[in-house]
């Protein structure tokens, strides 16, 4: 069995009696570079999750389920690459915003697909779902702009144009549609 664990070098630490063996373990070491191209898969992640989410707002818009639901689809797969950064974090040794925002993102993720794909749930109409709902999914994407941000300037301010756009479509679809 080959195990990766990404630890960094100095909080690397063996169990002689552990019940659970491990075999061979494989330590990543990461470069400036890689490190750089780590922060620029999180921008364009980041990036990638604001778009969706303002074509999603669109697809609803424009009355389009069909769209707006294989839309939904890869925004939940964002959940892959959102998991490798999480993962990737423990060997940056991120700050602990950094982990909040990585999981309240993956948080939202779980809760869309318990909600509107495994159980299909109508629970827009209940006001505290609602709001609970939305904190939810504003936080998570917000803290994209975070996530983006250990990029450099412009993904930040990219992230919050994105952001702005998003929230925008959001409030103006809610307003028209109701849902």
């Amino acid at each position: 069995m080959l195990s990766v664990f990404i630890i960094p070098d100095h909080k690397v630490r063996h169990w002689e009696n552990d019940i659970m063996m491990v075999t061979n373990w494989a330590f990543i070491s990461l470069s400036d570079m890689d490190i750089l191209k780590i922060n620029t898969i999180g921008a364009n992640v980041a990036i990638f999750i604001l778009s969706v989410s303002i074509f999603l707002f669109i697809f609803r818009l424009l009355n389009k389920p069909i769209l707006e639901y294989w839309t939904g689809i890869i925004f939940i797969l964002t959940a892959f690459p959102l998991i490798y950064l999480l993962v990737l974090a423990i060997k940056l040794e991120r700050p602990t915003l950094y982990y909040i925002q990585l999981g309240t993102i993956l948080t939202f993720i779980i809760v869309e697909l318990l909600l509107d794909y495994i159980l299909k749930i109508e629970f827009r109409n209940i006001k505290w779902a609602t709001i609970l709902y939305v904190m939810l999914f504003f936080a998570g994407t917000g803290g994209m702009i975070g996530i983006a941000s250990h990029a450099g300037r412009i993904w930040s301010i990219t992230t919050v144009i994105l952001f702005f756009i998003m929230t925008a479509l959001a409030f103006y679809q809610r307003a028209k549609t109701g849902t």
